[in-house]
């Protein structure tokens, strides 16, 4: 799928929810375990933010069509966000975004640090470097709109199943996006393919890691693909159609390391 940056623009607009029934929710409430499942998401959307404040300090940023992909990234992200958060008041679990940035505040020098050492990394990759912040977006993105119809399929509720459906069509734009920019920079670069393929198979992993306990890492991937070795099989598979990633696993080693039985 190719992507279009100027229609993404136009087109980029809040997640829509306000024809559901949240009211539904009083009579078919959500399971502990879904609703753990949701925080987890809702937290890793919210802290979008942060993220692109990690990578505008790589070279990144210097690249007209990334740094007008992550501003509108940004918000969408954050809209979903505020929509998870919706569902999840109405199970009286109170997500502030305002409490999500104080958890950032209180890593002191730990999260002050990060952007320092990620800057002086990166640029040492040089402009090979945004290769691999596509495919590590591609990898996380895939896995968001998995994880999302993943969980619809498994509540089939009347609220929740649709609005997680309609937040993955969402993300599909923001994988659209990713492999269409790590496919053009790996194609042109045999040292970016070297530099992803080390970078992507020793140090992904789910999205949330490190900013989740692993125990909340665990059991959100547990729940949503325990036994599911189908599907990561599928997004394996969509890492290695990019150039000069044949053969990668990151999925399958990922939740090897994570102790999850596929």
């Amino acid at each position: 799928m190719a992507f279009d940056l100027d229609q993404f623009a136009e087109t980029s607009v809040p997640v829509k929810y306000e024809d559901l029934d949240f009211d539904l929710f009083d009579a078919q409430p959500l399971d502990a375990q879904t609703l753990r499942s949701l925080r987890y998401m809702c937290d890793v959307e919210y802290h979008t933010s942060c993220f692109l404040r990690d990578l505008l300090v790589t070279p990144s940023h210097r690249e007209e069509v990334a740094g007008g992909f992550m501003t509108m990234w940004n918000r969408e992200e954050f809209w979903h966000g505020e929509a998870l958060a919706k569902v999840l008041a109405a199970h009286d679990i109170v997500v502030d975004y305002d409490e999500i940035k104080a958890k950032r505040v209180k890593l002191g020098w730990t999260g002050a640090l990060g952007p320092l050492k990620q800057s002086v990394l990166t640029n040492l990759a040089g402009t090979d470097f945004v290769a691999v912040h596509m495919v590590w977006g591609a990898a996380n993105e895939l896995s968001a709109v998995a994880a999302y119809r993943r969980l619809s399929a498994l509540t089939d509720h009347p609220v929740l199943s649709p609005l997680l459906k309609r937040i993955a069509q969402q993300e599909t734009r923001h994988v659209a996006f990713y492999t269409t920019q790590g496919r053009e920079r790996l194609a042109a670069s045999e040292t970016a393919q070297r530099i992803v393929r080390l970078v992507m198979s020793r140090v992904w992993k789910p999205v949330g890691s490190g900013m989740m306990e692993e125990s909340e890492v665990r059991h959100v991937m547990g729940h949503l693909f325990a036994g599911k070795s189908e599907e990561l099989d599928k997004l394996d598979t969509r890492i290695q159609k990019l150039p000069g990633l044949e053969g990668l696993t990151i999925f399958r080693n990922a939740f090897s390391r994570l102790g999850i039985a596929a």
